[in-house]
């Protein structure tokens, strides 16, 4: 009997997406800018109007167009790793609990709108991202696959577990 190494779809994305992630200073931006543009992304379909629900009672506001991104995501890295969905949906819970912050700060002591916020910080990540993508002199992953928008917080991720010694 032949024993083949049979690579796991989350290691072969991880792999191919180290392809263009070999710089010191890409990865360093990737370190700041990839969880910056999550949260920023997140804040700003947060912020996108939904109906109030009477039913919803207390919920409403939290229950909104993000709670969709949030379930597609989490499925979808259910799919590839259950430690990683896990510590993306701790990720998404912090980082939801800093857009409920933005938008009190806002409410009670006048500051930009969140959505604003989040608009700014997604504008300055994606040019971190792409000046790292210019020094490493490779395109983003992304660009051949939008699947790769998904896999790079992940990708962070799997240097801590492995960093840890945790299996994902």
């Amino acid at each position: 009997m032949q024993n083949s190494f049979v690579l796991r779809p989350v290691d072969a994305y991880f792999a191919k997406y180290a392809e263009s992630h070999h710089n010191p200073t890409n990865k360093l931006i990737h370190w700041i800018c990839v969880p910056l543009i999550v949260f920023s992304l997140l804040g700003l379909v947060w912020a996108i109007p939904v109906p109030h629900f009477d039913f919803l009672g207390q919920a409403n506001g939290y229950i909104n167009c993000a709670t969709f991104l949030i379930l597609f995501a989490v499925l979808y890295y259910l799919r590839l790793s259950v430690p990683l969905a896990l510590a993306m949906l701790l990720v998404i819970f912090v980082f939801a609990a800093g857009i409920v912050s933005l938008e009190k700060l806002h409410a009670e002591a006048g500051w930009l709108p969140m959505w604003q916020v989040c608009l700014i910080i997604f504008v300055l990540s994606w040019a971190g991202q792409f000046i790292g993508h210019k020094i490493e002199g490779k395109k983003p992953s992304f660009l051949d696959d939008l699947k790769f928008l998904l896999i790079g917080p992940i990708w962070l991720w799997h240097f801590i577990f492995k960093k840890i010694g945790l299996k994902y």
